[in-house]
């Protein structure tokens, strides 16, 4: 689920330009499916489909902004 604190300006975190929300939405989802272990999977949503073999550290999903 997409936070919705990212569609409001109620923060400092909200983007103000397109291209920045849309970073933060494809950063959201690297990390939800292939970081964050599901408690009714017990592996990633990543894992699960065989997209990925393990779980991935923070650090390998910032590698890619490279």
């Amino acid at each position: 689920m997409v936070s919705q604190r990212r569609f409001t300006r109620l923060t400092n975190g909200f983007s103000k330009k397109v291209e920045n929300h849309t970073y933060a939405v494809a950063l959201h989802y690297m990390f939800y499916n292939f970081a964050k272990i599901h408690k009714t999977l017990r592996v990633t949503p990543a894992m699960q489909a065989g997209i990925s073999d393990h779980v991935w550290s923070l650090e390998e999903i910032a590698r890619l902004a490279d």
